[in-house]
This record gives C-alpha cells, sequence and structure tokens, in this order.
C-alpha cells in the first residue's frame, strides 16, 4: 500500500485503509477466428437526432411518427396523437422552397448525411397523408375528408418530376423515382433502403384521423407487398426494410390484432407469421419484398424506473441498464421487467429473431431502426451504449439507428465515437468480427475486430461495475505479433474519448486496468503495420499496462523506445531543423498537438496542445527545440520523482524500490500539509487498490466529521502522470492533482456522511 500526498482545500487527516482487490476478469482474443464483417450500418442515428462533435456515422433514417402521414408532394405532415394531430409544415427545413416536391428527404439527403454514409427513408403505407398545413384536425375530419390525401403504392402512368398537387392522390413509387433520377438507384450510390411505414401496430393509437382502425395482420401483409413490390418496380437495388414494429407488444402479437386470434396457433408470435407471409409473397413470383426485418427496441429494463426514463440514474437504474443489454444475447439473463417475468422465452432478443429468420425467410437481415437504453447524458447510457454497438457488431445486425430520447446525447455521441472518430480523425473499429470472450459476462464485455485493411486488432472493452475497477487480464491466441498498444477510453466525467498512453505487448499478454462503469478502445498493431494508431513511441507510463510476468520487459521496451526517439531527435538537430516542443514543468520536451486541446495521441505519439503547455505556471511552456534536450525524458514517464531516466528502464522490483522512497517523501509532506490545514471537518481514507510497479490505481473515500456541510475539492501531490479519474471532474498541473465532485457527490452534506472516488496513474 502506498500512502499518496493530499492537500486538502477544505480540511482534514488521511488515513490508510485496508487494500481492498478490484474485480479480476480474464479476456481471451483469438484474431485469427474471424467469423464475418461487421456491417458499417449499425452505426446509425434518426432524423433530427444530431449528435454533437464528429461521430462518423454509417447510417442514417428518416422516420418516425411525424413521417406515416408526411405528403411529399407538398411536405406537410401529421403529428398525430403526439400533438393534437396537428398537419403543418413541421418536417420541412427551414430556410428551403416549401414548394419543392420532397424537399424534406433531398434536404436530407444533400445537407444531414455524411459523405459515404447511406440513408433509410419512410414511404406511406396507412392510406393516407395530409392535405394542407391547417393545424389540427377533428375527429370529423378524419380519413377520408378534404383533410387527407390517399397515398397509393402505384401511379400506374407515366411519373413527373412536378406532380399534379390536383389529382387526389399521392403515388409512393413516383417519390421512389424522383429519388433515383436525382440520385441514383440504391447499387448507383441513391438511397439504399425504404422502410415501409413507420409502427403500424400503433396507426390507430398515434394516427387515429388516418387510421381509425385497428389494424389486422392481413392488412399489414397487403399493405406491405403492395408497397415493397412498387418501390422493387422502380429500383430493383433497394433494400426494403419492414415492418418497423414498435416493441414486444406488436412483435409477439401485432398489438392483440383482431384477426390475431386466428392465425396465432400456428407460429410462435407475429414475428413469424409475417416473414413467412413476405416469403410467399416472394415465391409467388414477386421477387424478394422484404430484405430487412426492422424492428424498435426501447428496453423495458427497470431499475428504480424504467431506465429509458429521462433522469433514470440513480444507482438501481443504472445497474438495470447496463445489464439490460444481456437481454440482446445472453441466454443466462432474464430482465427485471414485464418481458422479462411473462415472456422470458423470447430472450435473449437476437438469437431468437434470428431464429425466426432461418425458420420462415432465410436470408432476411435484421435492423433495429429505433432503440435505446436511456442516460443519454450519463456515463451509463455512453456504456450501455459502447456495449450495444458491440453486441450488435458481434452478433450480425445488418443496421440501427439510435433513437435519442433528450437534446443531451453527450454520452451517447461519445460511445458512438469510441467505434468510429476514436482518435479524432475518423479512426474506425475494426470491420472483420473476430473471437473474444470473457471471464465475467455480468462486470464485463469485450468486443474483438480486425482491421482487413492494415490488419491492426481492435478491441472495446467495458467495465459495467459501477463501483469498482477491473482488472483485466488479456490473452491473445498464441503467435499473434501484436506488440504494441494505443489506447483509447469513455469514462465518468467527461464526455468525449480520452487519449490514454499507449504500451509495448510482450508475450501475446497484458494487463489493463478499467476504471468503474466505462469502455475503452485498444488498437493493437504489428511492428511496420501501416496503423495510424501504432503507440510504439509511446512512453513506459503505460496505464495500468503489462501483466506482472512481462512488467521488466516493458519497462525495456519503453526505455529502448526513448533511447529511438532521442536518436530521432539528435538527427534533427544536426540538421539544423528546430521545432517547436512543449516543456512540461522541466520534465522534459514534448511534441505540441496539431489538433488536440490538451494531452493527446497524434502522429504515433503522445502531444499536449499549445494552449495547455503555456498555461503552466512558471516559466515552462512551448520552446524551440534543436535536439541540445533529450527527447529521451519527454517519451518517458511523466513522473513528478527526481529520479534520473534511468529509473524509466529499470525492472518492477526496482520500480517498487522508487515507488518506496516516493512514499516516504508523500508521506512527510502529507503531514506537513495536514498540520497547515485550513478548516477541517474532513477525514479522508486512501487506500492504493492496484499497484503493477510502472503505474498504481488509487481510491480515496472522504468522510465528513463535522455538522457542517463540505464541498468536494481536493488536491493531490501524485507520482507521476494520472491516466484516469472516475466520480470526479480533475485536472493536472505537473504533480498536482485537483479533483472536484459531480453533481451528485459535489458537497458532503453533515456528520458522517461520504463519498468515494478514484484515479490511475503512470509512473
Amino acid at each position: 500500500m502506498r500512502i499518496i500526498q493530499i492537500t486538502l482545500l477544505a480540511s482534514a487527516a488521511a488515513v490508510a485503509t485496508q487494500s481492498e482487490a478490484a474485480i479480476e476478469v480474464d479476456f481471451a482474443i483469438s484474431p485469427e477466428q474471424q467469423s464475418h464483417t461487421i456491417s458499417p450500418l449499425i452505426y446509425g442515428t434518426n432524423h433530427r437526432m444530431y449528435m454533437g462533435g464528429n461521430a462518423n456515422l454509417g447510417f442514417y433514417r428518416f422516420g418516425g411518427n411525424r413521417t406515416t402521414g408526411y405528403n411529399w408532394e407538398n411536405n406537410f405532415s401529421s403529428a398525430g396523437e403526439d400533438w393534437y394531430n396537428s398537419s403543418d409544415d413541421y418536417l420541412t427545413p427551414t430556410g428551403v422552397d416549401g414548394s419543392a416536391p420532397a424537399i424534406t428527404y433531398t434536404d436530407f439527403i444533400e445537407n444531414s448525411i455524411a459523405p459515404g454514409a447511406k440513408a433509410l427513408l419512410t414511404l406511406q403505407m396507412a392510406g393516407y397523408v395530409v392535405a394542407d398545413g391547417d393545424g389540427e384536425v377533428t375527429l370529423e375530419e378524419q380519413a377520408p375528408s378534404s383533410r387527407w390525401v390517399p397515398a397509393l403504392p402505384r401511379k400506374n402512368a407515366p411519373f413527373s418530376l412536378t406532380p399534379d398537387l390536383n389529382d387526389n392522390a399521392v403515388y409512393m413509387d413516383e417519390l421512389v423515382n424522383l429519388l433515383v433520377s436525382r440520385y441514383g438507384r440504391a447499387d448507383e450510390g441513391g438511397v439504399l433502403a425504404y422502410s415501409l411505414d413507420n409502427e403500424p401496430a400503433l396507426w390507430s393509437q398515434t394516427h387515429p384521423r388516418i387510421h381509425p382502425d385497428k389494424l389486422t395482420a392481413a392488412e399489414l401483409i397487403d399493405r406491405s407487398v403492395a408497397l415493397a413490390s412498387a418501390v422493387k418496380d422502380v429500383d430493383p437495388s433497394a433494400k426494403i426494410f419492414g415492418p418497423a414494429l414498435y416493441g414486444f407488444g406488436a412483435y409477439n402479437s401485432l398489438q392483440d390484432a383482431p384477426d390475431w386470434a386466428s392465425n396465432s396457433p400456428a407460429y410462435q408470435w407475429f414475428i413469424e407469421y409475417y416473414l413467412e407471409q413476405m416469403h410467399n409473397a416472394a415465391d409467388s413470383g414477386s421477387g424478394r419484398l422484404l430484405d430487412v426485418l426492422d424492428l424498435h427496441w426501447y428496453s423495458e429494463a427497470t431499475g428504480d424506473e424504467r431506465v429509458t426514463t429521462v433522469g433514470a440514474n440513480t444507482r438501481a437504474d443504472q445497474i438495470a441498464r447496463l445489464q439490460g443489454t444481456r437481454s440482446l444475447w445472453d441466454e443466462g439473463y432474464v430482465e427485471n421487467s414485464w418481458i422479462g417475468q411473462y415472456f422470458s422465452s423470447f430472450l435473449p432478443l437476437i438469437p431468437r429473431v434470428k431464429s425466426s429468420i432461418a425458420n420462415y425467410y432465410p436470408g432476411t437481415e435484421l435492423a433495429f431502426s429505433e432503440y435505446s437504453f436511456g442516460g443519454n447524458d450519463h456515463i451509463s447510457g455512453g456504456v450501455a451504449q459502447a456495449d450495444v454497438l458491440g453486441i450488435y457488431g458481434k452478433y450480425g445486425v445488418y443496421a440501427a439507428n439510435a433513437w435519442l430520447l433528450q437534446d443531451d446525447a453527450s454520452y451517447i455521441t461519445a460511445a458512438f465515437q469510441l467505434y468510429r472518430n476514436y482518435d479524432g480523425n475518423n479512426g474506425e473499429f475494426g470491420d472483420i468480427s473476430v473471437g473474444a470472450s470473457m471471464s465475467d459476462k455480468e462486470n464485463s464485455a469485450i468486443y474483438a475486430a480486425v482491421d482487413s485493411e492494415n490488419g491492426d486488432l481492435h478491441l472495446v472493452v467495458i467495465n459495467k461495475n459501477i463501483d469498482e475497477a477491473l482488472n483485466g487480464q488479456f490473452t491473445l491466441a498464441a503467435a499473434s505479433g501484436y506488440d504494441s498498444a494505443a489506447v483509447f477510453a469513455l469514462q465518468d466525467g467527461l464526455a468525449e474519448i480520452q487519449s490514454m498512453d499507449g504500451f509495448a505487448i510482450s508475450g501475446d499478454s497484458f494487463s489493463y486496468t478499467l476504471p468503474a462503469v466505462s469502455a475503452y478502445h485498444f488498437v493493437l498493431s504489428k511492428t511496420g503495420s501501416s496503423s495510424s494508431s501504432s503507440s510504439s513511441s509511446s512512453s513506459s507510463s503505460s496505464s495500468s499496462s503489462s501483466s506482472s510476468s512481462s512488467s521488466s520487459s516493458s519497462s525495456s521496451t519503453s526505455s529502448t523506445s526513448s533511447s529511438s526517439s532521442s536518436s530521432s531527435s539528435s538527427s534533427s538537430s544536426t540538421g539544423g531543423a528546430c521545432t517547436a516542443m512543449c516543456d512540461w514543468y522541466g520534465q522534459g520536451l514534448w511534441p505540441l498537438c496539431e489538433h488536440t486541446q490538451g494531452w493527446g495521441w497524434e502522429n504515433n505519439q503522445s502531444c499536449i496542445g499549445e494552449a495547455t503547455c503555456n498555461s503552466q505556471n512558471g516559466s515552462w511552456g512551448v520552446v524551440d527545440s534543436c535536439g541540445s534536450t533529450s527527447s529521451s525524458s519527454s517519451s518517458s514517464s511523466s513522473s513528478s520523482s527526481s529520479s534520473s531516466s534511468s529509473s524509466t528502464s529499470s525492472t518492477s522490483s526496482s520500480s517498487s524500490s522508487s515507488s518506496s522512497s516516493s512514499s516516504t517523501s508523500s508521506t512527510s509532506s502529507s503531514s506537513s500539509s495536514s498540520g497547515g490545514s485550513t478548516g477541517g471537518g474532513i477525514n479522508v481514507l486512501i487506500d492504493v487498490n492496484n499497484d503493477w510497479g510502472s503505474g498504481y490505481c488509487a481510491s480515496v473515500t472522504f468522510i465528513n466529521s463535522s455538522s457542517q456541510a463540505r464541498s468536494l475539492n481536493v488536491e493531490f501531490l501524485v507520482d507521476g502522470t494520472v491516466t484516469n479519474v472516475w466520480n470526479a471532474t480533475w485536472s493536472q498541473t505537473g504533480p498536482h492533482l485537483h479533483v472536484q465532485g459531480l453533481a451528485w457527490n459535489s458537497t458532503l452534506p453533515g456528520l458522517g456522511s461520504d463519498s468515494s472516488i478514484g484515479f490511475c496513474a503512470n509512473r
């Protein structure tokens, strides 16, 4: 155990406690077990749900309740029961000519979709679309009436790019023709796919002015076949998604459709009936009319509240959310919900649906064009989203579009970035799924994929435990050849991806500690690979990296890297060139980041932003380096100890000795700090619960021993560079680590109240 110096801004004396072990999880990865290509369409979102920052999405859907009554000829739509059955121009983009045919869709395609991404557009199938934008439609004005226009699958006449607004009809195949004429067919880069309307089982509830009667199973099939065949006649290469079922009630019985009782004895659930009927339509000579079975899944998992409820972030809610993702794949898990209680035989969902597909319409793909596990603005939501994206890739889902339940979706965005823009340069998770397993599926998850272009191995690893760090022991299949790793993290306190220190891999195994409720992306490379994320030049300060059996080797490797970096600097000096570098508190020179603010990872090395560099106190900051200062210091650990760089290449036992020395110094300083404390009233319990020589993790518990409320506002003098902090926001200036509590733990209200944070650091 190490005592770390604490300077309390509000208080108190420090007391060391007995170490508590973190969760131990074994991960096995088999890069040669390549199973399938991961569809880029699983990284998708829905219309008007724009994520802050660049998430590099692969798939965009225009769907939702508004699209059922959308009239592409005049761009008016119906809110249905969501807002007084209002017919209006809500879907018309701002600043465009609303009279332009299909401007709602064409603007979406041209201005809302990232280059190279694909689109899914919803077609109208309920029978009518709005005729005007005159506001509320009364019960007496329900269809058919002058407030509505019939929506028909086929025109059965020559198409026009300027549709007739006075023919009392809107044709779906004419809309598809307009889009094909503008963008080409799907196989030519045009609109990839069309959805057969939206959540038809709820038409009578959501759109009672359009379809007041409950939908029957037979009617849904008839309408689906008619619309799908009309689309395929215009663009045979387009994908058809259907039937966009809202949730389990529709999966099971089409929301108790009037004719379901007469059909149900032959099927286990409505999904099987739908698949077989669409299969029969294809066999009758129409060709495949359903390419993708499309479902919506809003998790019903419940803690104190249903996890998709906005603000449902209690401890119980977080646990339910993080475990609820297992309902998608884990046969040994039963979620706390009415589905888990009464319909557990239909879970886990993905294997169950795929079994129905195999039995009733082989070759049909699976999509979730709307889904959510809640927690959009909470770390548990971000980690759950990262878990879901991994599940979709591992279990062969074809397409998926997240539905954002609130405006602040910062953690959901970060989860997408973990897979699609982890390095700020659109770095992507691998595209070939490979074998990976974990020893503890309750507390962890792992997803692995190989990049088919450069051979890099990508791992997304998740710690689902909201209290404890996770010590991961990673074993690669024999002779995998991966020898370095870059690391990127999503963790509590910062809804963005952080670049962590990379590390060397020796002997096809390594260890790494993940803080509570976090998701990490490891990019493993081989020497000489073309990966832009190679970490071979990273420092010896490897966040919780290297297994105990190879820690000495890892340190030696880092020392070699430092020597190489020094040689490079010397060569630059010989050539007479000077480069702007960051003198970081006199500990060495670090490259300046070109794009990243703060600390980052660019051009295969750690770097620091210019503004952050110049924010240091004292005389340190950006300097011109002409080779006079060895860069070996900058590529070694940014440790605050005064030992020479030779300690970087020492063995584990030597590092341990250095730690002991630092601990003595810290204890002395801590005593001095406590003696000079202002205020008081907070006891501090410090627990270094994992120390592997080149780094460590610690937890800190604060207990209010006074009758007054105290703010959680703490400064540490730490040994090394902190890589992550959980349950607090943080900043580091040289050896000083400043942490403040989050909204939920920023104040210790009174006597006996307590709160805990934790951190990991490299030496």
